[in-house]
Formats: structure tokens, sequence, C-alpha cells
């Protein structure tokens, strides 16, 4: 019940995403407007998970109530859209919307934490799968929508996010393993980056950020410009839905995976071969449907598989004393990250007078990160991750 209400809810996150070229001819949107309505979701939620957690709120409120009224609000900032505001509204009500989710998915982390303790890595990989396919439904919705009318995408999505909502209220129960409180304390953050292993475990994460937000923000941009004269609109929807929802499937891999096999192993497989998909897609550019398909669906399954494990990664590291502090600082500067690289690849694209290399320059950031991590898997304190397999 728990993966499925974060479904519902994160289907608010890229719901204007999806019908990024519908919002650019209807309101007359520049580029610079439009990333800015994918980048207010990112900003709003690196302040929300700050925050929330400088006040301690998910120990202030109960979990599954938190996640409720988030998810309400999500909803009812996500349908103000339908209203037409001007740009500058249109991106408040995105940033609002990232401030709402920020009290979702972290604590959602939290809640289904509290149930298992084998087997957490495939617990913690459920969840991001859940965040995965929920983000992935706003391009489903815009699919099977005959005239692709963005008015309905933007309605089914809220309306989703509401439901979820009431799901938490009435469903969402913390389990018999809570954890005590998990405190940002600012004055930590030096023993959080000094510290060696957990330095390597941020930069593993921080090049999987790097690629992530931006892949999934601007894939539709890409396929269809790719694919233009090949495909239906719908058709170009229904292409990323397959390639960014598949990443459910990697999640609940890389759980299991690393949960047998270790952290390390399991996060630099993912990324090495999500940096090959990065490399590999503007080969296909103008190759056969079936091409660009099949390296963007192995790209989406690759991409977000090992995301959970950077989080599990942490808490096995770290001093069990600012545990909380090492979280918010990962999660905060990872997605601080992702709004200078969604700005990034459609300035790359309006340079080069064409999407087709651009994602080329996602490619350093997971090989980046799979360094990072091989070399914390020779760290002696590797031995901690994952009950001893690195």
């Amino acid at each position: 019940m728990l993966c499925v209400s974060v479904v519902l809810s994160m289907t608010t996150w890229f719901s204007a995403t999806a019908v990024t070229p519908e919002l650019k001819a209807a309101w007359a949107l520049t580029d610079g407007q439009v990333a800015w309505m994918t980048n207010g979701v990112q900003i709003g939620f690196v302040i929300g998970a700050l925050a929330s957690s400088l006040v301690n709120l998910p120990d202030i409120v109960q979990l599954n109530r938190l996640m409720a009224v988030a998810s309400i609000l999500a909803a009812v900032v996500n349908a103000m859209l339908l209203l037409e505001p001007s740009a500058p509204v249109a991106v408040l009500c995105r940033f609002l919307t990232g401030l709402s989710l920020a009290a979702v998915y972290p604590p959602a982390l939290k809640l289904v934490s509290t149930w298992f303790i084998r087997n957490r890595g495939l617990a913690l990989g459920a969840i991001v799968g859940a965040l995965t396919l929920g983000s992935s439904m706003p391009h489903l919705f815009r699919a099977v929508t005959q005239q692709i009318d963005w008015h309905l995408v933007i309605a089914l999505s809220s309306v989703a996010s509401l439901t979820a909502g009431i799901s938490f209220f009435l469903f969402a129960k913390e389990g018999p393993h809570p954890f005590g409180r998990a405190v940002f304390n600012p004055r930590q953050i030096g023993r959080v980056l000094k510290d060696r292993d957990l330095l390597l475990v941020n930069i593993g994460y921080f090049g999987h950020m790097w690629e992530l937000y931006a892949m999934w923000a601007w894939l539709l941009v890409f396929v269809r410009t790719a694919l233009d004269d090949k495909v239906s609109l719908a058709h170009t929807s229904l292409i990323t839905f397959l390639a960014v929802g598949s990443g459910l499937f990697g999640c609940i891999a890389g759980g299991l995976l690393s949960d047998r096999f270790g952290r390390t192993a399991t996060t630099a497989g993912f990324m090495i071969v999500s940096g090959l998909c990065a490399l590999l897609i503007g080969f296909a550019f103008n190759g056969p449907i079936w091409l660009v398909v099949l390296i963007a669906i192995v790209w989406g399954v690759s991409i977000i598989g090992d995301s959970p494990l950077f989080s599990a990664a942490v808490t096995e590291l770290c001093d069990r004393d600012f545990v909380g502090t090492a979280l918010c600082l990962q999660m905060g500067l990872g997605f601080a990250l992702t709004v200078f690289v969604i700005w990034l690849i459609p300035q790359i694209a309006a340079l080069a007078g064409s999407w087709h290399w651009t994602f080329i320059f996602l490619a350093p950031g997971p090989m980046v990160g799979a360094w990072a991590m091989l070399t914390l898997r020779r760290s002696p304190s590797a031995v901690k991750l994952a009950g001893g397999r690195r």
C-alpha cells in the first residue's frame, strides 16, 4: 500500500514536464522558462527536505499524517496550473509541488525501513521504484490522451496525488523497528565532509544525480526530436513512459543484487551501464526506432537501480550520531546539482543546434561515480556495508 501511494503522489513531480511541448506552445514559454518548470520542483524539494530536517518534522508529526497532508497539498498546487497562470506563478506552483513532495519521499523511505532489518536494500529499492513509476505516469497519461490535452494530464496527476493522500492517512503505518531521532545538525557537516568513506559515497551519489534527473526531464524532447518523422507524439510519450517507468525493475534488481553481492559492486555496475547508454543513445539518433527504444529502456533501468543504495551505504558507514546530517547533506547537495544540469542540457542543445549528441555530456557523472564506489570497495570500512558484502 505504501508503494502504491508513493506511485500516485509522485505523478505530480513530472506532470508539467510530460506536457512540455503543449505548455511551451500554449503559454509561449521560452526554453529557459520550460527548464525552470522542472527546476522549480527540484529547488522546492531541496529546501523542503532540509527545512523539515532542521525542525525534525518527521519526528514531530506522525509519518502517515505528514505524508497525507503533503500529498494533498501537492495535488492542490499542481491543479493550480489548470488556471493557466503566468510563467512566474507557474514556476512558483512547481516549487510548492517540490516542497510538498519533500514531506512524502524521505519519510516514505524512513517508514518502510521500520518494517525491515534484513533485505532493507530490497525494501528501499521498492520505494524508489515506486517514485520512478510515479514520475513516469504523466507520460502514460499523455500517451493515452487522444488529443494530448495537457489539461487532462495535469488533472489526472492531481487526482492521483489526492488519492495518495487519503491512502497514506488510512493505510501507512509505522513498523515494529522504529528509528531514533534523525537530526540535521549543521555543526556536524565538517565531520561528514572529513570522513573519506562518506565522501566517496557522496561522490558516487553526485555522479548518479548528475545524470538522473536531466535524463528524466529531457528524454521526451530527445525522443520527439530523434523520431519526429517516424512516430506520433503519443508514441513518443509512450516510449518515454516505458524508458522511465522501467526503472522500477532496476530498483528492485538493485536492491536484490546489493543485498546479495554488495553495495559497491552493484552501484558501480549500474553506473557503468547507464554511462554507456548516455554515450550510445546519440549514435541511435538517426537510427531505427527499435534501437532508440532499446537503449532508452536499458538506460531507464540502469540509471535509477543504484539510487537507494547510496542512502543505505550512508546509514551503514556513518556514525549513528550524525546519520540525519549525513543523509540530508547527501540529498540536499545531490538534488541541488540536478538544478544546474537540468538547466545546462537545453543550453548545450541550443548551442549545438540539435539534441543529437546532447546526452553525451551526462556520461562523465556515472563514470566518476563508478570510480568512487570501486575505490570505496577497497576501503577496510567497506565490510560494514550490507552485512559484510562490499
